[in-house]
Formats: C-alpha cells, sequence, structure tokens
C-alpha cells in the first residue's frame, strides 16, 4: 500500500466508518416520503452531521457552508483552492446527497433501515451506499491528493438533500450559487453502482423517469359486493384496461412511442465489450423467488434493457385493504403509483405529457381517471473521454485494484448529471460508486461494500492529480 491508500484505510476505518453508522441512524428520507421534513428535523440532523464532519478535515483552505432557501432542502457546498495559484481558474466539481429512501420491509433478522452494523466488510442499513458515503469519500479523496503531494485544481463539493425526490430542489439552489461553481472541467458523482468488485465502474449513462399517480374512482363510498358488483365496474378492473394502453401485459414492453429513442451505436458496441468481460450476466446477480426467469436472456441485452429500453415499475397502490382486513366491498376508487424509466435521450417532458394524455383520454365507463403528481427528470448520456481521463481512468483503477477500468450504463436517475451536461457541455464526467451487485439500493438490507468504497476514494484521489497535470483538462 501506498502512503495515500494508507491514509484513506485508517481515515475511513477511525472516521469515516463511525460517521456513517449515526448517519444511518437518521431516518431523513427524501421530501416526497416526508413532506414534514422540516419540522421533523430529520434531514437537518443528518446536514448538521456531514457539515460538522467536512469542516473538521485537515484540508488547506477548507470552507463549508448550508444553502438555504425558503422552502427547499439544504445544500451543503465545501470549497477547496486549488493547491497552486497557476490551477486557481481551473474547477473539479464533486457531487453526492444525504436525503434516503423509505425503509422498505423484508430486513433480516438483526438488521433494519436505522440500525447501523458492519459484517463481513459491509455496512449494512439505509442510505449508507446510496449515498451517505459521498460527502466523507470526497473530502476524504481531497485530503488524501494533498498528503500525497498531488496536485489539484480547486473542488466544489455539493451535497444535496432531494436527490431521491429527483432533486425538486437542485434548480433553485443552482440558480442562487450564480458563478461559484466557474466552469467545472471534471464532475464526479460517487451516486452510481458498479458490476463487480475488481475494478473502477464508470458510468456513461443514466436512464430518465417520469412518475406519477394514477387514479381511477367509480363510486363516493364502498358498497356492499353482491349488491353493487355487476352493475358498478372495478375500478382495479378500469385501472387494468388504461394500463394495457401504457404497456405489453405479456412482454413487459412500453407501448407510448414517446418514450422510445435510438439506442446509439457506440453505446450498444460497448454493452456488448461489457457483456463479454462480465462472469455472468448482471440477471444472475437479481434474488429471484422461486422459478421466476428474466424477461430476455442474452447478456448484451440485459444490459441494454437496464439502460436504453423504457420500462413501467408499479411502486405503490392505495385503495386496497390489508388482505386480513378486506371485506365483501366494491372499492370506490384505485390508485397506482407509477414509475417509467425512459431512455438516456429521451425527452422527459414530451414523455411525461404522453403518458398523462394516454392514460386520462377517453375513460372506460365513463369513470373518474387523474394521473396526478406528475414529475419527470433527465437522462444523460456520456460525452467521449478526453484521451487524459481515459488514461488517468485506467492508472488509478490499476493502481486501486490491480485491474483497468471498464464502463457501462446504469439503470437509475441521477437528475444533476442531465442538469450538469446542458449547463457545462464541455466538461468531463466521472460517475461511479460502490454499490456492487447485491448492495440493493433503495430495498431492504441495503449494504455498503467498505473496501470497494476506500478503493473507490483512492482513485478519486489520483484522478484530482491527473486532472492537475493535464492541457488545461484538455485532450
Amino acid at each position: 500500500m501506498t502512503a495515500l491508500d494508507e491514509l484513506i484505510e485508517r481515515v475511513w476505518d477511525d472516521d469515516i466508518v463511525p460517521a456513517l453508522c449515526r448517519y444511518i441512524e437518521i431516518p431523513n428520507v427524501s421530501e416526497n416520503f416526508d413532506p414534514d421534513w422540516k419540522s421533523n428535523g430529520h434531514m437537518e440532523r443528518a446536514v448538521e452531521l456531514v457539515r460538522d464532519w467536512c469542516a473538521a478535515r485537515s484540508i488547506s483552505g477548507l470552507t463549508v457552508e448550508v444553502q438555504r432557501l425558503a422552502g427547499r432542502t439544504p445544500l451543503i457546498i465545501a470549497e477547496v483552492p486549488a493547491s497552486d495559484p497557476a490551477l486557481n481558474e481551473r474547477t473539479i466539481l464533486l457531487y453526492g446527497h444525504l436525503d434516503k429512501q423509505p425503509e422498505m420491509t423484508g430486513w433480516r433478522e438483526g438488521l433494519g433501515p436505522w440500525t447501523p452494523v458492519v459484517e463481513n466488510g459491509r455496512l449494512y442499513g439505509r442510505g449508507g451506499a446510496d449515498d451517505g458515503y459521498a460527502a466523507f469519500a470526497s473530502l476524504l479523496a481531497i485530503e488524501a491528493a494533498e498528503a500525497e503531494g498531488l496536485a489539484h485544481a480547486r473542488c466544489v463539493v455539493l451535497i444535496e438533500a432531494s436527490e431521491e425526490s429527483g432533486s425538486p430542489d437542485l434548480p433553485a439552489h443552482l440558480e442562487a450559487l450564480g458563478g461559484r461553481l466557474g466552469q467545472p472541467e471534471l464532475v464526479i458523482c460517487l451516486d452510481s453502482g458498479c458490476l463487480d468488485d475488481e475494478r473502477l465502474w464508470v458510468t456513461t449513462s443514466l436512464r430518465g423517469l417520469v412518475a406519477g399517480v394514477l387514479t381511477v374512482e367509480v363510486l363516493t363510498e364502498g358498497v356492499h359486493s353482491g349488491e353493487a358488483s355487476g352493475i358498478a365496474p372495478s375500478s382495479f378492473r378500469i385501472i387494468r384496461r388504461l394500463l394495457d394502453r401504457v404497456e405489453d401485459a405479456a412482454s413487459g414492453r412500453v407501448l407510448v412511442d414517446e418514450l422510445w429513442t435510438d439506442v446509439p451505436a457506440d453505446r450498444q458496441a460497448e454493452a456488448a465489450a461489457t457483456a463479454a468481460g462480465l462472469a455472468h450476466p448482471v440477471a444472475d446477480d437479481l434474488p429471484w423467488a422461486g422459478e421466476t426467469e428474466p424477461m430476455v436472456d442474452d447478456a448484451t441485452e440485459q444490459l441494454l434493457a437496464r439502460t436504453w429500453r423504457p420500462t413501467l415499475s408499479y411502486i405503490g397502490i392505495d385503495g386496497l385493504p390489508p388482505t386480513g382486513r378486506a371485506g365483501n366491498v366494491l372499492r370506490p376508487s384505485t390508485s397506482l403509483g407509477l414509475s417509467f424509466r425512459l431512455p438516456p435521450t429521451c425527452d422527459e417532458q414530451a414523455a411525461l405529457a404522453a403518458v398523462e394524455r394516454v392514460l386520462t383520454a377517453d375513460p372506460p365507463a365513463g369513470a373518474t381517471v387523474r394521473f396526478e403528481h406528475g414529475q419527470a427528470g433527465p437522462g444523460w448520456n456520456a460525452p467521449s473521454f478526453a484521451p487524459w481521463l481515459d488514461d488517468a481512468l485506467a492508472e488509478a483503477s490499476t493502481a486501486a485494484f490491480g485491474q483497468p477500468a471498464r464502463t457501462f450504463g446504469e439503470g437509475g436517475s441521477i437528475p444533476f448529471m442531465g442538469m450538469l451536461g446542458e449547463m457545462f457541455p464541455a466538461a468531463q464526467f466521472v460517475i461511479t460508486g460502490a454499490l456492487v451487485p447485491g448492495s440493493n439500493a433503495h430495498g431492504p438490507n441495503e449494504f455498503l461494500d467498505l473496501p470497494n468504497a476506500r478503493k473507490i476514494t483512492a482513485c478519486i484521489a489520483r484522478l484530482l492529480g491527473a486532472h492537475a497535470t493535464a492541457s488545461h483538462g484538455q485532450p
């Protein structure tokens, strides 16, 4: 191990893991899942924890502040001046978030969303891997680069608190920041994942998102099913008919044309190369129940299906009582939470408008149909790596893992990347993360793979130095 690796190992063990354990104990779910987040105070506790830890780091010229806007979740901003005045005009932007997904049921015995447990190199608990570690790893990477004597440009670390709700507060924060971001040459994000733990994985595309709640009302109150069934239509049956407009029930294919785009040739080639280099298809990493089979068998098509094809997930339902408390009643309404993942280059606003139009036009049986709380987030397709970055990624990954870096498309969404891509089209992007297969972000038994997180931190430190020695960060 080099001195850089030894410092990272020590700080992770002595400082970061204890701080992450305290962070996991805070139920700071994102604002969509806790409308009273401000009065409940959980988000503020998480912000204070992260801010205080960052401010205590031994980094030359470090400043840490919390930007607060009326009606918005806070934004943590940490700034570190360049190691050399000659690099002052060059900026690296590092990004993460500290809000969390809801608890979810199904945690195994001894684990829980707000109970941090370290076991076999894994830190279990909600939010540690997605994405609480990002602030700590980003600051430590800068600290380690300085300790190693690596030059670095001006660094700005942004940690937001609304990402899991689609980053609705971030545009206002960016506007309030004005020109403080400068013109970032390199953007580093630690909110993604990896296909194994044997190398640095860099995400080259992210899907967009359209979500909303579809409601069908047929009665003003529930009625005895013996009296009403056969006369009043079932709200559940009508919602089934509406869903047939947007998804083929047999294949799962999304039927709304506005949600489809062509897959670029380079991304098709990337998927084929990545699939060929994997020990097994990505479907093998899913926790299948019984004899359930994947929707596609080919390893390359599995990668494309989860990155460049639109999909529909049913993420919540209202109007149905638990089976043990369900009387013989024709229910007045049914509501479904719908989540569409979009191809990276899809126009998310056009997609949202199309979904609402298709679902609400000409309601069956004249029922009341609404598509409410609609939201859309942009996808993102990475620009090509500059030669200096291509080399730096290979070298950093080899130094930390013993293997060069690889690239892949990620199925999730990070709305900020789409915003940044539009704001800074000349920037280079390194989107990576410690979510190894099985980490189960958003689900039960979420864990952070600690050895992988340490190695990724070391990679980021070395990338800071490589950027400083590149010619203006350009090819």
